[in-house]
């Protein structure tokens, strides 16, 4: 999975970037990245409104979110605000914005928001199946996708799945292994020294983790066999409540989403008649939060919100 993604012939150094193969709540409305600005925004005041404000754009894609959240930030807070778009996949794309630092690793002393959106379904996870006596054993992969089972999962993998991941091993269910998600997200957590982490995925909890994984493909807009050879996508759902550390807490992308003013009321239909144009531009807006918003899609993504040193300003 590490060399399918990210290696040098892997999906996401394709020129077309993510964007090419799938769509995120980013690429969905604008609304999102107004609504993680105001997010910074309430982190901007947690912190006192400093000299210096950073935001970091954890696996940025082609920088499409930090493009936004500046775009959508007031003058004084965008002339404030130290922007950081970072991946490890793809060079600095031509024409993005000249304050926003590229980096292939998160800042040290990080003092205000970091957003990883759709970033740790891509860190790459051990799948394990249970075998015909109840065992759980990795599962190996050829780069045409052909599968066997492999050794006995073991050590601190087998104790997470053993806390994590609960219940019978019977044969031919499966497991993702999430030890490297939540290593990378205490990792990425070392680097804020106060303001906000929040991640953005799609996930579940150990109440209701799906029998048989999770793991797909993508490519070209459609869902695909997970072939690792660098033509697709590889992602994984992401079991967010082992993720969260003391502080820190989890919730729908469609409770986050109304916190930070956006909904997916309709217009007065009693605007139709007074100002047609602004109706239909009322009834756009609304289509687009309703989207983001909405149960059985985008809204029921998962986000992890980690403050560091404030109060949790989702609550606010």
């Amino acid at each position: 999975m590490e060399a399918a993604l990210y290696g040098p012939d892997g999906f996401y150094r394709r020129p077309e970037g993510p964007a090419g193969h799938f769509r995120t709540s980013v690429h969905a409305s604008p609304l999102f990245a107004g609504a993680v600005a105001r997010l910074l925004s309430r982190v901007d005041e947690a912190l006192g409104r400093p000299a210096c404000l950073d935001f970091v754009d954890m696996a940025a894609g082609r920088g499409e979110l930090v493009t936004g959240v500046l775009a959508a930030l007031p003058a004084e807070l965008a002339a404030r605000t130290r922007a950081y778009a970072v991946e490890i996949a793809g060079r600095r794309p031509a024409g993005l914005d000249h304050r926003i630092e590229w980096r292939s690793e998160c800042p040290e002393g990080v003092s205000g928001l970091l957003f990883a959106n759709e970033w740790l379904d891509n860190v790459p996870v051990e799948v394990a199946e249970a075998d015909s006596s109840g065992v759980w054993r990795l599962v190996l992969v050829r780069e045409d996708g052909t599968e066997r089972l492999g050794e006995p999962v073991s050590g601190a993998a087998a104790e997470w799945l053993a806390r994590w991941w609960p219940g019978p091993a019977e044969e031919g269910l499966r497991a993702e292994i999430g030890l490297p998600r939540d290593t990378a997200w205490a990792s990425v957590l070392t680097r804020v020294g106060r303001g906000l982490a929040v991640a953005v995925d799609y996930a579940h909890t150990v109440d209701a983790r799906p029998p048989f994984g999770t793991l797909t493909g993508f490519r070209e807009g459609r869902g695909t066999t997970p072939v690792p050879d660098g033509s697709c996508d590889i992602t994984a759902h992401v079991a967010l409540d082992a993720c969260t550390l003391p502080g820190g807490r989890t919730l729908t992308q469609r409770d986050a989403l109304r916190a930070l003013g956006v909904a997916g009321a309709r217009p007065p239909i009693t605007l139709a008649s007074t100002d047609p144009a602004a109706y239909l531009r009322a009834l756009t807006v609304a289509g687009e939060a309703a989207e983001l918003t909405a149960p059985g899609g985008l809204g029921d993504f998962g986000w992890l919100v980690q403050p560091v040193g404030i109060r949790d300003p989702l609550t606010d």
